[in-house]
């Protein structure tokens, strides 16, 4: 039986989003890509945009978006999912066209496509979850690795004069005319998720209203690449994540 069976209309403040499918996740527990899918489809019920709302998720671990999200969705080659969002959004401009991209997709192989795509201005959004690994492959060095992070393929730590330096890819969206808002937030608390959702929300109505290309980055945890539990993840990514990406607006015009 579901909760929702069990307790009563009138005592009943929260519930799981009518969107968000009743299916297992395949996230490490503590991993913040639940909290952002949850996010999305609470958003999209909200704006009352089942119907209009497609995704574009490719290759990582956001690639299952379209198992748990009941919208519209197309998966894309590895980091090309700006530039599926631009045709999409292009041809069908009534519509609400989001990508779901995690930092091995989005600041990688998919610099080139997010760069143009924002400088170009198309009107779409993008969710970029970074947790400064590669989390699906194997736990290897990503742009996002910090200085001194311990991958797979850093095992003594990331070096700048042999791996160079952290790539802090939405300050460069930001500096770009097309884009007319670049924010980052994070999931680890319950006011910090309050305010990813308003991010989101934002960039959304942004794509609908034809503002430009918003960008919402949601600085993150990966447990499993950074084999800690979740609560250490989360301590770990305060200490040191925000140094390199703090959280706030980059650009809202």
């Amino acid at each position: 039986m579901d909760i929702n069976d069990i307790i009563k209309p009138e005592n009943r403040v929260y519930k799981r989003p009518a969107l968000l499918n009743d299916t297992h996740m395949h996230y490490c527990p503590g991993c913040s890509h639940g909290v952002v899918h949850k996010l999305i489809a609470e958003i999209l019920e909200e704006m009352n945009a089942e119907d209009k709302a497609i995704g574009v998720a490719p290759v990582g671990c956001a690639v299952f978006a379209y198992n748990y999200i009941d919208v519209d969705f197309i998966e894309a080659a590895h980091g090309r999912a700006p530039a599926v969002a631009t045709a999409i959004k292009r041809l069908q401009p009534d519509k609400l066209v989001f990508t779901y991209q995690g930092d091995g997709d989005l600041a990688a192989i998919g610099t080139a496509e997010t760069i143009h795509a924002a400088n170009r201005g198309e009107n779409i959004a993008i969710v970029f979850i970074n947790n400064a690994i590669y989390g699906m492959t194997g736990g290897q060095m990503a742009p996002t690795t910090l200085l001194g992070m311990k991958t797979a393929t850093t095992p003594y730590g990331r070096r700048a004069d042999l791996n160079g330096y952290p790539l802090a890819i939405s300050n460069l969206v930001a500096q770009l005319d097309g884009a007319c808002y670049v924010t980052r937030q994070s999931v680890h608390t319950p006011a910090a998720v309050r305010k990813a959702k308003a991010a989101i929300r934002k960039a959304f109505e942004n794509s609908m209203a034809g503002k430009g290309t918003s960008l919402v980055e949601i600085v993150s945890t990966c447990n499993s690449g950074w084999k800690l539990p979740p609560v250490q993840a989360n301590e770990w990514m305060k200490e040191h994540m925000f140094e390199k990406y703090p959280i706030g607006d980059l650009k809202n015009v």
